[in-house]
């Protein structure tokens, strides 16, 4: 019986700062899989290594020691243009601010990732991109005339422009109030479970976990739990006991 290769494979992780006096130990050990089609968030006390973990786990950073594989290729031992180039086709990352050029249309900014790689942007490609996320009728719009959320979801059909293996999501309701949060948050789930996303997001807030198939929990560099069918309430009562130990 042949599997599918999963969308991530992170194995045997490490990655520490600073130095040999004031060594600090981001990941240790860290292996995980990610299954194609799947929404996971990645939870854990602050200083618990989950913005470390998304950054190696996208080519951001690189690990001091173990495997990263997205879509079947090994990240490790990548010269630093090919990673890049890999980046750019294969990954998209979204940031909590939206860092949109706020002279460019709507439009225009989802086709950015294209123009640096070299491509000659199709404007109905952007225009479906925009689409998947609700806002084609928005693509002649600047920055300034979007709301916060509009322009997370313009950062977002911009990650999404190049069809990449998997969608990396840092905090990215931090900068929304709850109403728009929750719209976001809906439409991310929507792209992994209507439409095949990869999606892996880090986040603070139970609420925002609950919108994902899986929880992940990291404490001191390494995973500690897993959680399925996640709640609000049952991902508010793990952190609480995590956020206790960790006192």
């Amino acid at each position: 019986m042949v599997t599918a290769e999963p969308a991530v494979r992170l194995t045997s992780l490490r990655k520490a700062f600073g130095g040999a006096d004031r060594r600090v130990t981001a990941l240790d050990g860290v292996s995980l899989e990610f299954e194609a089609g799947t929404f996971t968030a990645i939870m854990g006390p602050s200083g618990s290594g989950k913005s470390t973990l998304l950054q190696c786990a996208a080519g951001l950073d690189r690990v001091d020691d173990g495997q990263v594989v997205i879509g079947g290729t090994t990240l490790n031992g990548m010269r630093e243009k090919a990673l890049t180039e890999f980046r750019r086709r294969r990954v998209g990352f979204v940031f909590q601010s939206f860092n949109l050029m706020p002279s460019l249309t709507a439009r225009q900014n989802v086709e950015l990732p294209l123009l640096l790689g070299g491509a000659r942007p199709d404007p109905a490609g952007a225009l479906e991109v925009l689409g998947r996320v609700g806002l084609a009728e928005r693509a002649e719009h600047r920055p300034s005339e979007l709301s916060g959320g509009q322009q997370q979801r313009v950062a977002i059909a911009r990650a999404l422009v190049t069809r990449p293996d998997v969608l990396f999501a840092d905090e990215p309701t931090g900068a929304l109030d709850s109403r728009t949060s929750r719209e976001l948050l809906e439409m991310l789930a929507g792209l992994a479970g209507g439409q095949g996303q990869t999606i892996i997001m880090v986040t603070h807030d139970p609420v925002a976990a609950a919108y994902a198939g899986r929880v992940v929990f990291l404490a001191d560099g390494r995973v500690v739990d897993g959680m399925d069918a996640p709640t609000s309430a049952s991902v508010a009562a793990r952190m609480a006991r995590l956020e206790a130990a960790s006192c």
